[in-house]
């Protein structure tokens, strides 16, 4: 059974950084592609930023720069480094895996982050 499990989300000053985390069970984490998606209150969920099991990235226009998403296939781990936080980056951050290889799709329970002074 695969299992996605997000910590990290915390409330932080605008400006500030936090550090998301993922982990993956149940699956060859290397052969899957992660990413990182948020929903903010009244709006759609929306992709932050993806990786790819050879490291290749893409990122929304609005996080650029300011956001950097990494893997650890050693530890079945998906990173999401947010810096330069600002109040509209306010959502529930979703871990998200799609196994390219069955089409197959899973997604994390969600950690808050919540960027006000």
């Amino acid at each position: 059974q695969v299992q996605l499990v997000e910590s990290g989300g915390d409330l932080v000053q605008p400006g500030g950084s936090l550090r998301l985390s993922c982990v993956a069970s149940g699956i060859v984490f290397s052969d899957v592609v992660m990413g990182w998606y948020r929903q903010a209150p009244g709006k759609q969920r929306e992709l932050v930023a993806g990786i790819t099991g050879r490291f290749s990235t893409n990122y929304a226009d609005s996080v650029k720069g300011r956001f950097t998403i990494s893997r650890d296939n050693a530890k079945n781990t998906v990173y999401l480094r947010l810096n330069s936080l600002k109040p509209e980056d306010t959502a529930i951050y979703y871990c998200y895996m799609n196994v390219l290889m069955t089409g197959a799709e899973y997604w994390g329970q969600g950690t808050q982050v919540t960027v006000s002074s």
